[in-house]
């Protein structure tokens, strides 16, 4: 069965369920997250999306992001797809939400109220090859001057969130 996301409205309410791909194609708000993994130097663990991704192959974004499921709460599903996609779990803390639209060449478009996460990890990741390609951790100053000197190498969704998030990351 094709996965569901979670359809809100500008509040966060549930409005109902929607098969992931058809959500992307329609550009119809829904449910989602982003985990940011930090260590103890404050370096961001980054995510090489792997090459047979359907959309965004080989492109550098944040740790981890995808959708909660119905029922599922947000930390639940950010430490979910923690494991699946990077193999290992921490404790992570929701520190805001908001809404953005990115639209790709492939006629997807991302629309989602995004819940951000961020978790701490002093250890090397057991990345899923299907979904992650590499990793790399940087400081969020290097981050944001990679963005500014080589936007093409990183996800849309990450540049927003990165430019959205910033500010409020650095003083969590």
């Amino acid at each position: 069965m094709e996965e569901q996301v979670i359809l809100v409205d500008e509040n966060d309410n549930q409005l109902g369920l929607m098969p992931k791909m058809e959500a992307h194609e329609k550009a119809v708000l829904h449910r989602a997250f982003s985990v940011f993994i930090f260590n103890k130097k404050g370096e961001l663990m980054l995510q090489q999306r792997a090459a047979d991704k359907y959309h965004s192959p080989l492109l550098w974004t944040n740790t981890c992001c995808s959708h909660q499921r119905d029922g599922e709460s947000n930390i639940e599903a950010g430490k979910r797809r923690l494991f699946e996609e990077m193999g290992f779990v921490t404790e992570m803390k929701e520190v805001f939400s908001f809404i953005y639209k990115a639209p790709f060449d492939n006629g997807l478009t991302e629309h989602e109220l995004d819940h951000v996460m961020i978790g701490y990890y002093d250890e090397a990741p057991i990345i899923n090859k299907e979904e992650a390609a590499s990793y790399e951790w940087m400081t969020l100053e290097d981050v944001k001057k990679d963005i500014e000197n080589s936007p093409e190498i990183y996800t849309e969704w990450f540049k927003i969130i990165f430019k959205e998030s910033y500010q409020k990351i650095l003083d969590v």
